[in-house]
């Protein structure tokens, strides 16, 4: 992929990033010596539904005197645009829920594309049935009334072990959930292109009858390193 054929829109990069997988994204960003991907996130509302679009970031934490008397999420998915995904610190509390049917309902009203949570939600059921699709770590019925509140939104979290910006762009899928910071975003689009026209080819190579070991052997291990194989 060329300069001239990188997406500019915010759409146009959703549906770039969208038509690789994590696993790619993954890979580019190892090749790069970047972080972004998250370990533990997985689908929690549609399994096999791939999102991929903007951050717009929520900061969950203890009730604390002082923080501001508002329904957690609530702001940032009004402030959201059509397709940006919510991406929820809650420093992976699997007891109580940071996320709920209303807000699944209100999301889906705002046109996101989905939610990503460090932690658990609950109203799965519910928010399945909205078509909403959730990242996180596990349910729970527990409600976050008087044990979790909002400390801030559109600022940097941490999610996993990864720093997420606002703006950030993500994918997740039914493998996980990896963040691109858009500064290097042209650069992963070129090596996700890249790894992903290689493991085509050895995907052809293994339907055509070429033996297992010597399509990845030849192949597999110099994937990362852009390295370019006679074999397979």
């Amino acid at each position: 992929m060329s300069e001239d054929d990188a997406p500019t829109d915010d759409q146009s990069i959703a549906d770039r990033l969208g038509s690789f997988d994590t696993c790619t994204i993954s890979d580019a960003l190892d090749t790069l010596g970047l972080t972004g991907a998250v370990i533990g996130l997985a689908p929690l509302t549609i399994p096999g539904r791939r999102i991929a679009g903007e951050a717009v970031t929520v900061k969950l934490g203890p009730p604390l005197a002082g923080l501001p008397k508002r329904h957690l999420c609530a702001a940032a998915v009004m402030s959201a645009r059509n397709g940006e995904v919510i991406v929820i610190e809650h420093r992976g509390r699997a007891d109580v829920s940071g996320w709920g049917g209303l807000l699944s309902r209100g999301a889906i009203k705002y046109g996101l594309a989905g939610v990503i949570i460090d932690g658990a939600c609950r109203d799965v059921d519910e928010s399945r049935e909205l078509g909403l699709p959730i990242f996180g770590r596990n349910a729970v019925p527990v409600t976050a009334r008087g044990r979790i509140a909002e400390h801030a939104w559109d600022c940097p979290v941490t999610i996993g072990t990864v720093v997420v910006k606002p703006g950030d762009w993500v994918v997740a899928d039914g493998s996980g959930v990896v963040f691109v910071d858009p500064n290097r975003l042209n650069d992963v689009l070129r090596e996700a292109e890249r790894i992903s026209a290689r493991e085509a080819a050895m995907a052809l190579a293994i339907e055509a009858g070429s033996p297992l070991d010597q399509v990845l052997g030849a192949n597999y291990e110099d994937l990362l390193n852009g390295a370019e194989s006679n074999h397979g």
